[in-house]
């Protein structure tokens, strides 16, 4: 059983930072691809930002140049730094990692349970 632990959320102040953290745990023989995504209250979620193994990154327009996603491939963790936010970024954040190999069925996707970020003005 693959399962995928957030970390990190919490309020700040805008103007801030945060860094997110995504362990992913379990009989795990690769990850094509670990992202974040957000929902905020009404929204429907989006991409925040995703890596892929080769270490490539896409971005959303909204948080380019402010956050920073990251891979640590041994240790099947992604990390996200949000710098200078904003309080539209206030979303639940979710992890999510992408075509897993596991032992005992197809590949697939898998998310977490989400971690609140909340960005006072």
């Amino acid at each position: 059983q693959v399962q995928l632990v957030e970390s990190g959320g919490g309020l700040v102040q805008a103007g801030g930072s945060l860094r997110l953290s995504c362990v992913a745990s379990g009989i795990i023989f690769s990850i094509n691809s670990m992202g974040w995504y957000r929902q905020a209250p009404g929204k429907q979620r989006e991409l925040v930002a995703v890596i892929i193994s080769s270490g490539s990154t896409n971005y959303a327009d909204s948080v380019k140049g402010r956050f920073t996603i990251s891979r640590d491939n041994a240790k099947n963790t992604v990390y996200l730094q949000m710098n200078t936010l904003k309080p539209e970024d206030t979303a639940v954040y979710y992890c999510n990692a992408g075509r897993v190999f596991t032992i005992g069925r197809d590949p697939r996707d898998y998310w977490g349970q989400g971690t609140q970020v909340t960005v006072s003005s």
